[in-house]
Formats: structure tokens, C-alpha cells, sequence
């Protein structure tokens, strides 16, 4: 990766900051990089793509706060929520504070 150097303090590319991550918790079987989850926390509802998982966090990128997702079941099917809010990303959220995961499915129509 290439650094640049301005008044004495390195910087990259803003493209090259997904291969800067570090490698994470590669032990971990369950949770895909790449793949769309629906993360249930202790207070909210999170969609996104994973972008890395650390021992204490994982990050996710194009997420947005779920504020009512209807009908559970066909909301993790892939239908549409009732109300969204797109926080975009990355973001940053503790382990000890998931209380669920799931995977996905992602429907690209637009309702």
C-alpha cells in the first residue's frame, strides 16, 4: 500500500483502507466479509455489509438503523421495512452488544 507524507505524518489513499484492516477473527466460521446481515443489538436493528470482524467488534459498511422492520419474518426474507435510516458506513459495533445475526436476503427492487 502507499503512503503519502504531509508535514510529517503518513496518510493513504481512501480506496486503500479496506485492504489496510487488519485481518480479524479468522476462527470464526459464522460471519461472512461481504455478506448483508440484519444485526440485532441490545437497542436497535443494524443492515449492512460486513467489512471485518475483530475479536471484541465487527465493522460494516452501507448500514442503516432498522426503526421498524414490520413483519419480522418477511423483513429477514427480504421484504422492505416500515421505516429505515441510512447511516452509510463504516461502522463499528461491539460483539458483547449483539445479541443475533442473521444473513440476509437482499432484494434490489425498489417498492
Amino acid at each position: 500500500m502507499k503512503t503519502i507524507t504531509v508535514d510529517g505524518e503518513k496518510f493513504v489513499r481512501q480506496v486503500d483502507v479496506k485492504t489496510a484492516l487488519p485481518k480479524g477473527d479468522v476462527t470464526n466460521p459464522f460471519m461472512e466479509v461481504g455478506k448483508e446481515y440484519l444485526v440485532q443489538t441490545v437497542t436497535h436493528y443494524y443492515t449492512g455489509r460486513l467489512l471485518w470482524v475483530g475479536q471484541n467488534e465487527i465493522a460494516m459498511e452501507d448500514v442503516a438503523w432498522i426503526v421498524d422492520t414490520g413483519r419480522f419474518h418477511k423483513f429477514c426474507q427480504g421484504e422492505m421495512a416500515n421505516e429505515v435510516e441510512p447511516i452509510g458506513g463504516p461502522v463499528v459495533v461491539g460483539r458483547g452488544a449483539i445479541v443475533a445475526m442473521f444473513q440476509r436476503k437482499v432484494i434490489l427492487e425498489v417498492k
